[in-house]
């Protein structure tokens, strides 16, 4: 399965807000920021403080993709 944060980070742009002042707010570290940008997992309690902090829900930070060539073909097609 695959994970992107881009939501995450077109969220930060629609707030004009730097990834710092999300760090501050949200109170994780500088390495989980850099985890996100590499689209690796993080914990569920880290989305949950992001959200906290952006006023977002979990679907407007992360989202999941199958690996399974079969939905990649079907997304491609819709």
């Amino acid at each position: 399965m695959r994970i992107s944060y881009n939501k995450l980070f077109k969220l930060l742009i629609d707030k004009n807000m730097k990834k710092k002042e999300l760090r501050e707010k949200a109170g994780i570290s500088a390495s989980t920021i850099v985890k996100m940008g590499r689209n690796e997992p993080v914990s569920v309690e880290l989305i949950g403080k992001i959200c906290l902090a952006l006023d977002c829900s979990a679907g407007d930070v992360v989202e999941f993709f199958p690996d399974d060539p079969f939905y990649e073909n079907a997304s491609q097609t819709e």
